[in-house]
């Protein structure tokens, strides 16, 4: 039985226009595909994607239900797409007051006070729709800092789902960062589920960059410097923390190999 590699993308060409990021989010998946892999990803459903371009459509079995945050529902939808001459197929969390006013780079631009919550709903989006899935990846890789949060929530609120029981977590550090905080609310808003406050004390009460990176690095098995100017506190934290560090390469094979180590086994 070939591993399964679950790939969480803040951008991914063809769907936005191509920056590092995006182009990673694409070329890594696809490769561990042609490897004879078992891949799925998620990303944001951007207000620049265009759906019928993309040939995205709804699936209902995964959308309907709601996400609370702050005590606010907000409605999930999930639509799918298949990148053109691949077997890859793209999930794409969608919300209207999350997602549709925004493309990435307004995103990481945004002063607006939910940011947080767009990370927290996104996070939350994807592990529910996995779960219902019944599809237990052996490996979760996060590409971006929007997904930061979702190691997290692994390791704590969804320990216990059967399909996560087994999973390790990955986190890639970019050099591309968002510039403002997540908002007053984001820290009073993560706990979910049994989570306790407590497990958050050792964080500031405003998140930037860095304590959300300090937040994912804390729950991830290991982490990976994504490109060659990653932030030099962070991988220095991820040392003392004792994670598996993974340098800067363009060999893709790198990421097998690490995925091999996590598992314990091959392909």
């Amino acid at each position: 039985m070939s591993q399964k590699i679950l790939y969480i993308n803040q951008e991914m060409t063809p769907y936005v226009p191509e920056t590092f990021l995006a182009a990673i989010g694409r070329e890594l998946p696809q490769y561990v595909q042609e490897q004879g892999y078992e891949v799925r990803t998620f990303m944001p459903k951007w207000g620049n994607i265009n759906e019928r371009r993309g040939q995205l459509h709804p699936v209902q079995r995964l959308s309907g239900m709601n996400i609370i945050i702050d005590e606010t529902d907000q409605p999930l939808i999930i639509k799918v797409a298949s990148i053109p001459m691949t077997r890859i197929q793209v999930y794409f969390i969608d919300n209207d007051d999350y997602f549709a006013h925004l493309n990435p780079e307004q995103e990481e631009q945004s002063t607006a006070a939910d940011n947080g919550e767009r990370a927290i709903f996104f996070a939350r989006g994807i592990l529910e729709a996995v779960k219902k899935q019944r599809w237990a990846p052996d490996i979760i890789h996060c590409q971006g800092w929007l997904s930061a949060v979702v190691p997290f929530y692994v390791k704590t609120a969804y320990k216990d789902e059967p399909v996560f029981a087994n999973t390790k977590v990955v986190t890639s550090l970019f050099d591309k960062r968002m510039k403002r905080t997540l908002g007053a609310k984001f820290k009073k808003s993560l706990p979910y589920k049994d989570i306790s406050p407590d497990l958050l004390k050792a964080y500031k009460p405003k998140f930037d960059f860095i304590e959300l990176g300090k937040l994912a690095i804390d729950y991830s098995d290991a982490v990976v410097e994504a490109n060659s100017d990653v932030n030099a506190k962070l991988i220095a934290y991820a040392k003392e923390a004792g994670r598996e560090t993974m340098p800067y390469t363009e060999d893709k094979n790198k990421y097998i190999e690490l995925y091999h180590r996590l598992t314990g086994q091959n392909k």
